[in-house]
């Protein structure tokens, strides 16, 4: 029983859920923070600023301010003051027309009457601007408080404020992405599935909803390849099984008279036979421990050997082979095969037009192209020629080819010499299939 009464609080404090969770209020907690200490400081600063009370600053200090300047005015004096205390101070006479800030567009031409503040004093306006008008032994003084300005501290809160944000967005997406890393492996492992490897899994790291997803797509990648083992295996099996048979049914077919019905069962005996000696050869080369027997041939010579048995072709038969041969290493009889399959299906698909077979040599790669004149391939079959009984034309009539296993075959052939297969093609057009094989 203690077994099956498991506390759900592990599973729940590993949930990948709610790690999420956590790191996004985490990240909204922490960056509520250090906004709000930052304006929070800010605020202080303008704050400690702006309040001055302005009635005790009109009535006193500029009293006090004028009386330190003095009459005549000390302009060194003033300069200071405006200084010290953020203030434009301007001072106009018959004789002065002086400003402590040569940078303000403050334009006393322009100020507009308040009201008085006492007898040598008045509040003007000039814009948004408030100025005060002071008028003392023959001088005017006016000044105005400057609107404040961030100090190098405020500079300072506001980039160390930033800098925090940017670092707490950093981790954030640090660790939203080593959480959800297994997403990237699981994608990367099923592309690798897809593409036809089944033995790949994927590595497991995680305890939580991605660990158990990586299971399932291992164990679904586990159940394929049993099937498709198996699967593979009873085909193997039958294509041998049916070889006994056929094998009797072609020597009793030899004491039979000659006749339209002898050769019509030849002809099915011997597509029975070609059918089951593909599937053999399929299985063997798309098994991992498919050998080839290599020998060394001048390779665009002997494409030019095999060719000339299909010189009777009513279309005609075009050869395209490069000035100087190269020799490679290949398994004469797969080639053999390899270039009979292509080239028939050229012919029967061709309408009697010329089939092109070329050879070329590039750095490290032979390359192998039969160009037809046909109808061509449209691009919905086109990515689906390569796999196993798969036909255009679903009647699958004799006319029209055999069962679908020949380029599948063709390919199993290039990649086990380390090569590949490439086909285009375009309706109308014609198909070329080139295959492209390392030479070493």
């Amino acid at each position: 029983m203690s077994g099956r009464l498991q506390s759900p609080l592990p599973k729940v404090a590993g949930s990948l859920y709610l790690r999420l969770f956590l790191i996004f209020s985490a990240t909204v907690i922490l960056f509520l923070v250090v906004i709000s200490l930052s304006l929070r400081q800010l605020d202080q600063n303008w704050r400690r600023e702006r309040l001055n009370p302005l009635p005790v600053f009109y009535l006193d200090n500029v009293r006090l301010l004028v009386d330190a300047i003095g009459i005549p005015p000390d302009l060194q004096r003033a300069e200071q003051l405006a200084r010290d205390l953020s203030l434009t101070i301007i001072i106009r006479s018959p004789h002065i027309n002086w400003q402590s800030d040569d940078q303000s567009d403050l334009d006393i031409s322009q100020t507009v009457f308040v009201r008085t503040l006492s007898d040598e004093s008045q509040m003007l306006a000039a814009g948004n601007e408030q100025v005060i008008r002071v008028a003392r032994g023959g001088y005017e003084y006016y000044l105005n408080r400057k609107a404040p300005s961030l100090s190098d501290y405020d500079y300072a809160v506001v980039y160390i404020g930033l800098g925090f944000a940017f670092f707490i967005l950093f981790s954030n997406y640090w660790l939203v992405r080593r959480l959800m890393d297994p997403v990237r492996r699981l994608r990367q492992g099923a592309e690798i599935i897809c593409a036809g490897d089944l033995s790949y899994r994927v590595e497991v790291t995680r305890n939580d909803e991605l660990g158990e997803l990586t299971e399932s797509i291992n164990h679904m990648a586990d159940s394929l390849q049993s099937m498709l083992e198996a699967k593979r295996q009873l085909l193997l099996a039958i294509s041998h099984e049916l070889r006994t048979p056929v094998t009797r049914a072609k020597l009793q077919l030899e004491f039979m008279e000659d006749s339209a019905l002898r050769e019509t069962l030849r002809d099915d005996i011997n597509e029975i036979d070609l059918l089951i000696s593909d599937l053999i050869e399929a299985e063997r080369l798309s098994t991992r421990h498919a050998s080839l027997i290599p020998d060394d041939v001048d390779f665009a010579d002997y494409i030019g050997m095999l060719s000339e048995q299909y010189q009777n072709y009513e279309g005609g038969l075009i050869l395209e082979m490069p000035e100087e041969d190269r020799a490679m290493q290949i398994d004469k009889l797969r080639i053999r095969l390899l270039l009979a399959n292509i080239v028939n299906n050229a012919m029967r698909h061709g309408h009697n037009k010329p089939v092109t077979v070329a050879v070329r040599f590039e750095t490290d790669e032979a390359v192998l192209s039969i160009q037809d004149q046909g109808e061509g391939i449209t691009e919905e079959h086109l990515k689906h020629v390569r796999e196993p009984f798969y036909r255009v034309d679903s009647a699958r009539t004799r006319h029209t080819g055999g069962f679908g296993l020949g380029l599948y075959l063709c390919n199993l052939i290039a990649e086990a010499h380390g090569g590949r297969m490439e086909i285009g093609s375009k309706p109308g057009q014609g198909t070329r299939v080139s295959v492209y094989l390392p030479i070493k």
